[in-house]
């Protein structure tokens, strides 16, 4: 029997990472219940302590109550146990960009849940199909690609592969809609439709800085002033973490096969440095 989207009521959520976290914070605000899955103590620690201080921001501007808070925090179940994940409605992987790691993450998931329950993955770039192929369910996979931070962005990209049926890329996209999102549609196509477009171009900015057009702030503010874009590419990709901006643009140059994707010598440097953005405290930045 088709599941309707009235009948999600547990949600399981795999990678309790930035996106991960992000993505469990708004399906338990939205009242389901969360099965938060990541491999050590450590990383599901993290993952908790990321939803708590993003809920705490939202309490300091006085947009959600202690009382809600409590609330959303009780709906989040934390393990290590692909096991605990057999009576989930839906789930939403949102592990690490590494096409090996996603296959064996999808095989297990295909073993641990019901044979109806849809998964969904929030890659930002990675040939969906290969993922769903890899289960005995490739009607039932499809991509739903939150944006960062997910409690406060409202897109997300539902991404149909040749294997996706309607009815599962339709319920992926009345999902989010249910999650207070503002969903697109597009084909399983190397960056989808944000990434194919964005990281070019903050690709293209660290080309910049590399020739000595300008400095990282010079660079920055003429593309906040001269677009209107809320944050600079530079301190975007500061954000968005240098090894993963990294990661999609060699996915994009090794799908197209186009000199255009390639990757700024300067950005591989500094990932081979450690310097990755925000979250290592140096990037196109200090932090």
């Amino acid at each position: 029997m088709s599941l309707k989207i009235e009948d999600v009521k547990r949600v399981g959520v795999v990678g309790a990472g930035t996106m991960g976290s992000g993505i469990a914070q708004v399906v338990a605000s939205n009242g389901k219940e969360v099965v938060l899955l990541d491999i050590s103590d450590s990383a599901l620690d993290r993952g908790m302590s990321t939803i708590k201080n993003s809920i705490g921001r939202f309490i300091k501007k006085g947009e959600m109550s202690e009382e809600d808070s409590k609330s959303i925090l009780s709906r989040i179940y934390m393990t290590k146990m692909f096991g605990d994940l057999g009576d989930v409605d839906l789930v939403i992987e949102a592990i690490f960009e590494n096409m090996e790691v996603k296959k064996e993450t999808f095989t297990k998931l295909d073993a641990s849940t019901h044979p109806e329950v849809i998964l969904a993955t929030n890659t930002s770039s990675l040939p969906i199909v290969e993922i769903a192929v890899c289960t005995k369910r490739a009607d039932k996979v499809v991509g739903m690609h939150f944006f960062n931070p997910a409690p406060v962005m409202k897109l997300v990209e539902i991404i149909k592969t040749l294997t996706t049926s309607d009815e599962t890329a339709n319920f992926a996209y009345d999902f989010a809609k249910t999650l207070g999102k503002e969903p697109v549609r597009t084909k399983d196509a190397p960056g989808f439709i944000v990434n194919r477009i964005l990281i070019p171009m903050l690709n293209e900015a660290v080309f910049s800085l590399q020739d000595g057009v300008g400095t990282p702030e010079d660079i920055d503010k003429a593309m906040k002033l001269g677009t209107n874009q809320p944050i600079g590419p530079l301190a975007l990709i500061d954000l968005i973490g240098l090894d993963v901006t990294l990661d999609i643009i060699d996915v994009l140059y090794k799908e197209f096969q186009d000199q255009k994707f390639r990757a700024a010598p300067l950005l591989r440097q500094m990932v081979r440095a450690g310097w990755l953005g925000r979250k290592t405290g140096r990037g196109f930045y200090k932090y």
